[in-house]
């Protein structure tokens, strides 16, 4: 080591302190905008800074301590490291952080060389203390950051899986009644064509409820600070589905809804069975367009609520294109839907060649007066 404190040494003492204060000066003298990814590449100088540090600290151990040279290299030090675990990558973070961490905690030992090995450890261990809390300093805003950027992920995935939802069961349930209709106004028009015409208005009907269905999802895009929109149907509208649905087809529909029901329902429960009957009747318009009959059942108790929704066999089945072109995201939604409610959905054939869903939602019923 150089024992000598002559001017050309006392100047090479300071070399790191002005390579880390014109590191601290390059990334942070820039307009704002470039600022932060200036500090993005804050690292790789900062390790630089850091040997330099190491090697003045350890050749020239006497240079800049009477000077003050290694406090203040010190102290920027420690603003480049907070600065660096805040906003440098992960990669280049694993050799910026130690090497400078090293830098701060070693730069005292070579002038106590007299002291004893535990002396050192524990002079050591007293710089460790700021090299922790300038990590501290910089690890907590990352930390946030990442949590807030995690939250505004999941937040976008759930609103895409809501949108998503909407789309299939109420807009495809009203395209596809338009279909129907359109199918049986092209047959008729020629023989009735006052029947034609009802056809047309059950289909703008239709349409006019698939754009409703529509605006209600564009909304959801705009945010928490759009305009409140109307709320979901729920199972006092089942009524009008039932009917329009009967009206469109060749199955005939029964609904079997006990007043209790529409009590004992929450609100989101509500909206789940609403959306579990629309599916249902989808799937009867899409896979057995001339059956009969349907059923929709509500069996309530005194804790669940039970929908079954039922359809005999069609004489022939759907067209295979159809059935190929089915996004297949419904039901699968629904049960999940059903599970995050307490609740449970099933489907499978039913009787001779038929379709039963069924699904249970939690309830709570209303107690009677005497």
């Amino acid at each position: 080591m150089w024992e000598s404190t002559g001017p050309a040494v006392t100047a090479l003492g300071a070399l790191p302190s002005l390579a880390a204060t014109g590191t601290l000066l390059w990334a942070v003298a820039r307009p704002r905008a470039a600022v932060r990814q200036r500090l993005g590449r804050l690292a790789r100088p900062t390790t630089v800074c850091a040997v330099l540090s190491l090697i003045t600290s350890f050749a020239l151990p006497k240079a800049g301590s009477g000077s003050g040279w290694k406090l203040a290299e010190t102290a920027v030090l420690l603003l480049l490291l907070a600065m660096v675990t805040r906003w440098s990558p992960l990669r280049e973070l694993k050799s910026a952080l130690p090497l400078t961490a090293l830098a701060v905690t070693l730069w005292p030992l070579p002038l106590v060389a007299g002291e004893s090995f535990l002396e050192s450890i524990g002079i050591a261990t007293f710089w460790l203390l700021p090299v922790a809390a300038a990590v501290a300093a910089g690890a907590y805003p990352r930390r946030q950051e990442l949590r807030r950027r995690s939250a505004v992920a999941e937040a976008r995935s759930a609103q895409r899986l809501q949108l998503s939802r909407d789309l299939h069961d109420f807009v495809a349930h009203d395209i596809s009644g338009i279909v129907v209709q359109a199918q049986a106004a092209r047959f008729i028009a020629a023989t009735d064509p006052s029947q034609a015409v009802l056809a047309l208005e059950r289909i703008e009907k239709a349409g006019l409820s698939a754009l409703a269905a529509m605006d209600r999802t564009v909304q959801m895009l705009h945010g928490p600070k759009a305009p409140a929109t109307e709320p979901l149907p729920d199972v006092s509208q089942l009524r009008s589905l039932i009917e329009n649905f009967t009206s469109a087809g060749a199955t005939k529909a029964h609904l079997d809804l006990p007043p209790l029901v529409t009590e004992s329902l929450s609100r989101e429960a509500g909206s789940a069975a609403y959306r579990i009957v629309v599916e249902a009747l989808t799937n009867i318009r899409r896979h057995a367009p001339d059956a009969s009959r349907a059923t929709v059942a509500f069996m309530p108790t005194a804790t669940t609520v039970e929908i079954r929704v039922t359809n005999d066999r069609g004489t022939r089945p759907a067209p295979a294109r159809r059935r190929v072109s089915r996004g297949g995201l419904g039901l699968p939604a629904l049960t999940e839907h059903a599970q995050a409610l307490g609740g449970t959905l099933s489907a499978g054939p039913h009787g001779d060649g038929g379709w039963q869903l069924t699904a249970v939602l939690p309830a709570t019923l209303p107690e009677e007066t005497p």
